[in-house]
């Protein structure tokens, strides 16, 4: 008797349900600085993002400015594209199915029009 109570005492942490964690959102209108845009798809699973590059700004989750310099790349929705992804704050995978991307992209030539929409 006494070696099934020790026994059930050895199971019973494995036997209580545990705690359902809730999933990472990730926002991505903290992406700023220098990124990297991924096209590989052997490379999918590194990136941070799926993006969509579209033409329309209307429909567009994030209008993004590209920056020149890495430095002043500092805001929301401005970039440094970075031509090495080891030099990448952050690394977006580009696909041509809107269907598949986390948000959407378009990129102005004015940087005060770059703005995140949630």
């Amino acid at each position: 008797m006494q070696i099934l109570f020790i026994l059930w005492m050895a199971l019973l942490p494995h036997l209580t349900p545990t705690p359902v964690k809730p999933a990472v959102t990730r926002n991505h209108c903290q992406i700023f600085g220098s990124v990297y845009l991924e096209r590989n798809p052997i490379y999918k699973n590194t990136a941070s993002h799926v993006v969509y590059l579209g033409e329309e700004e209307a429909f567009a989750n994030m209008v993004v400015y590209r920056e020149n310099n890495k430095l002043f790349a500092d805001g929301t929705a401005i970039w440094f594209i970075t031509p090495n992804k080891a030099f990448a704050d952050h690394i977006l995978y580009v696909t041509e199915q809107r269907y598949q991307a986390d948000f959407t992209v378009h990129f102005t030539d004015v940087r005060s029009f770059a703005t995140c929409r949630d």
